[in-house]
């Protein structure tokens, strides 16, 4: 396995694979790498002949008040599992090897940045779109691969890949859980132990909001309310917003639905200082 902190370079490597005829598949990452990431270098290897991984803390996607200082930084453990998932290049810039002191511009995909994650972190899907889109052009993948995780961040950068003709297939890889339903994350080691078992209530009212949405004449606004009740009602859980919304544009949903009618649970809460989101995709009954 190649690690490389060059741009140039990176980039030859990748050329080269390509010119021998090999699948390129990428997984953006900003490293503190856990079994979700694990997850889709696997699926990268299953159908890529040839595998980079990015690992980069990017700072154009952290708010002032946000945890870009103490976000987990663990190189060598990540390296690790890299080499037992199987990537054949690993891409480990420094900022400045990104972002030149002088930089201006930004990718900007528009309205569905403006909802939910957007709304409550101004700027961050600016960051998003300008890193992933200069991943993408330095590390050329056929496919890049993102967690169903970060629902909303992985729409949005389907329709920039769309909207600026990247001739790159974005992959949707599943949540990956604990075994108490928690979902995969990175900021998952900021929980204490009580922390934790809170920050479970997350997976449980999207669990409710299934039981809800299978049975027949199901309401949206109803299924929304009995959401946001049981995690209002957990104590240490301080709620930012619980909603069903149209899993393609993020727009609520009518107030009658008929049977078949798909859409997507999201949940973003606060334990503590930690700042956790969660999403699941339903189906009315």
């Amino acid at each position: 396995m190649l690690v490389e902190s060059c741009p140039q370079q990176t980039l030859q490597h990748v050329t080269a694979a390509r010119q021998r005829g090999l699948l390129t598949g990428c997984v953006p990452t900003m490293g503190a790498l856990h079994q979700g990431h694990v997850s889709l270098m696997q699926r990268a290897r299953s159908e890529c002949g040839y595998v980079t991984a990015t690992i980069f803390v990017n700072p154009t996607q952290f708010g002032p008040q946000e945890d870009f200082s103490k976000y987990p930084r663990t190189l060598q453990s990540d390296l690790q599992l890299c080499e037992q998932a199987g990537v054949d290049l690993v891409f480990t810039p420094q900022t400045d090897q990104m972002y030149a002191a002088d930089a201006e511009t930004v990718v900007q995909v528009g309205r569905l940045t403006t909802l939910l994650e957007g709304a409550h972190r101004p700027g961050h899907f600016d960051g998003v779109t300008t890193v992933v889109a200069k991943l993408l052009m330095i590390t050329q993948p056929q496919k890049a691969y993102f967690g169903q995780k970060d629902y909303q961040q992985q729409l949005v950068v389907r329709r920039m890949v769309r909207d600026l003709n990247i001739p790159v297939e974005i992959v949707t890889c599943p949540v990956i859980r604990e075994s108490d339903g928690l979902a995969m994350s990175s900021r998952n080691r900021y929980l204490t132990a009580e922390e934790r078992q809170t920050a479970t209530a997350l997976s449980g009212a999207l669990r409710l909001a299934e039981r809800l949405c299978s049975q027949s004449g199901a309401v949206p606004s109803v299924v929304e309310q009995q959401m946001q009740q049981m995690l209002l009602q957990t104590p240490g859980l301080v709620l930012q917003y619980a909603v069903l919304a149209d899993p393609e544009t993020l727009q609520p949903l009518p107030e009658r639905v008929p049977s078949g009618t798909s859409c997507v649970a999201l949940i973003a809460a606060r334990v503590g200082t930690t700042r956790l989101i969660d999403n699941l995709l339903l189906v009315f009954g």
